[in-house]
Parts: structure tokens; sequence; C-alpha cells
């Protein structure tokens, strides 16, 4: 998985301008989406697509950041459907990365739900801070229609977005606050500048971790 692409990556300007165009990448969880689609529903997974690579919004069991990126369009365990170009930015790439480290704090991996709080819901919220639009409706139409019955589902209902997730030890408190203060003092320039990317061992999926001073005091 290539984490930093070159200049000549994926990712296009915007009538020969320094703004960067935004797409949505959409993929389906089911082939029953072969069928729903063309009745303007389906069950989605999406990602924001800026700079030659894509953004998301995961699953996972710890209190963590759920927001990884991966190689546009391809997206493991999901089968691609179509990109639309959502608009553009004027945000360069470390610009963008600061908002997406931004978001990590609020979109924690065991913070998922699949009706209020699922990777739609992440890049509509990304969509609206850089365009002042949502996403296309019909991409997380399920997801609305569902909150109307919630009662009907278990209350700790969560689906796993991304398959391939972070192998985390289990630490105790004293474990945790510990190795935190150790990343602080022992971090490398170089570890700073790959934006702390958390990364899984097979490559596919690289999950963007909060930045370490903010982590530290949220163990405190």
């Amino acid at each position: 998985m290539r984490l930093f692409p070159s200049n000549s990556s994926k990712g296009q300007s915007n009538g020969g301008s320094n703004r960067a165009l935004l797409h949505l990448n959409v993929y389906d969880l089911t082939p029953i989406n072969n069928y729903l689609y063309w009745f303007g529903i389906g069950i989605y997974h999406s990602g924001i697509e800026v700079h030659g690579l894509e953004y998301g919004f995961g699953a996972h069991e710890y209190p963590t950041s759920g927001v990884f990126e991966v190689e546009p369009r391809s997206c493991p365990g999901f089968i691609f459907r179509r990109s639309i170009v959502l608009g553009s930015t004027n945000l360069s790439r470390s610009e963008f990365r600061s908002l997406m480290e931004q978001l990590s704090q609020k979109y924690h991996g065991d913070t998922y739900h699949l009706i209020a709080k699922n990777c739609n819901h992440f890049t509509n919220e990304v969509c609206m801070q850089l365009t002042g639009k949502p996403i296309p409706g019909w991409v997380n139409r399920l997801a609305q229609l569902g909150s109307f019955c919630n009662c009907l589902l278990p209350e700790s209902i969560q689906v796993t977005a991304v398959r391939h997730l972070p192998d985390h030890p289990a630490y105790s408190d004293d474990e945790r606050s510990n190795s935190a203060a150790t990343s602080l003092t022992g971090e490398s320039d170089e570890e700073d500048a790959n934006h702390h990317l958390l990364t899984t061992q097979n490559g596919d999926v690289a999950f963007l971790k909060e930045k370490p001073l903010r982590f530290a005091k949220e163990l405190l």
C-alpha cells in the first residue's frame, strides 16, 4: 500500500488551479445492491478520495481512531461501484491530513453504528465541511430509513466496515499510560512525518491515529 503517493499520483487538479478534486467512491456491501440501486437505496460503503488517497471510517473494538486510508477505489472487502465528483478543495495534502486527524478524534472505531454513525456519515461530514453540500442521498438512505425504526434494532448494533483491522494488544490502564508517555518522549521526526499512521500487518489499510499529545490527555 502506498501511503504517501508522489506528485504524479491519482490526485487531479481542477482547471489547472491549485484546487484538488474530491471524489466519493461508493462500494457495494452486498450483491443485492444490483437490484436495490435502481430503487434509490442499497447497503453501501463510501470513502473520500483526494490528493491520490482515499479516506473512510470503519469499526473496531477500541476507543481509538476508526479513520483510515487506502488506495483509491480499492477498499478491501467491498466491491467498487462508482466514483462521484463532489467538488473541489483548496486544502493542500498536509492540510487535508490535518483535517482527517481532527475528525479521527470524533470517529473512534468503537463508536461505529450501522444506523447512527457509519462510514457514510463520515464522508458526508467531510463533504459538508469542504463543499457545503451533502453526499448524494441514496448512498446512506437505508440508514436514514432505519433511524425511524431504530427501536426495533439491538441497542449495540454494529458492523465491521473494514475487514482488515489493526492488531491491538491488551493493556491495563497503567500500561497504556506508560506506553503513551514513552511514545511522546521517544517519537522521532521521521515518525511525525508519517502523520501517526497505524498500519495493519498486511498493509491493506492504514488507520489514522490522533496526535499523541491529545491521545495522552485522554488517558489521564
